[in-house]
């Protein structure tokens, strides 16, 4: 599986950068998943450091630079989950779209898919390398690159896909299954069009849900419904399981 961590994920109640306690916490979670004999890849936003898009449009910044500086605030933060994960005895390799030789490795696809097999989490920084697209497509990418089974998006303080925005309605419902197509026709902040569309394209469920509790990554790992699931219509249609089980 595919672990998207938002970099809103790991400030925990800091208004921005990086909470230890709460990087440490979703690590244990990691390892506790690992464990159970899933391969486990991730892919790490910056949004607590440098978010691209809003910069290019609060302040004028040019677009293709302010994106590149939100890449490279992704590996910042990969490289403080590789310390959090391997301080609890799991095995990591940082693979960047961003070629940053000193403290990750490029991104090969064989190679990272041979980390996999070898049990090591795998944490792909750098979105895909090229600006105008989101670590939402990053992880869209990188999950059907790596032929896993399902993306865990890990939202900060909501609880899965959500009707309506509960910051203007407060009556705003969770809506516990839905299709690719109906997202994306709906507009919902599920993921960004692009990233909705190659999953879509591709047969990838994804489990939206709230990480705020870490322990939320085993139990959707084990088959609990919590949050949103996102996948196929046909699927919905014909019954299929929900994701796989561990």
């Amino acid at each position: 599986m595919l672990i998207k961590l938002s970099g809103e994920a790991l400030m925990g109640d800091l208004p921005f950068g990086l909470d230890p306690g709460r990087v440490a916490a979703i690590a244990t979670a990691v390892r506790d998943v690992r464990d159970l004999g899933v391969e486990v890849a991730i892919v790490v936003g910056g949004g607590n450091i440098f978010r691209g898009i809003q910069e290019a449009t609060k302040h004028g910044m040019d677009r293709a630079s302010a994106d590149y500086s939100g890449m490279l605030a992704t590996v910042l933060n990969a490289l403080s989950v590789q310390d959090a994960l391997e301080r609890v005895g799991v095995f990591t390799r940082v693979q960047s779209a961003l070629e940053i030789q000193e403290v990750a490795e490029p991104y090969i696809r064989r190679r990272a898919i041979r980390h996999l097999e070898k049990k090591r989490v795998v944490i792909f920084a750098g979105g895909t390398g090229n600006p105008f697209f989101t670590t939402d497509t990053a992880a869209a990418l990188r999950a059907c690159e790596i032929g896993a089974e399902t993306i865990l998006m890990g939202k900060n303080g909501v609880s899965g896909v959500l009707d309506d925005d509960p910051r203007t309605n407060p009556n705003a419902r969770l809506i516990t299954e839905i299709s690719h197509r109906e997202a994306i026709e709906q507009g919902l902040k599920v993921m960004d069009t692009t990233a909705l569309s190659l999953c879509m394209e591709n047969d990838m469920p994804i489990r939206v849900f709230n990480v705020n509790d870490e322990r939320n990554i085993v139990r959707v790992t084990q088959g609990e419904r919590i949050g949103t699931l996102v996948r196929s219509r046909s699927a919905i249609a014909v019954g299929a399981p929900r994701e796989p089980a561990v």
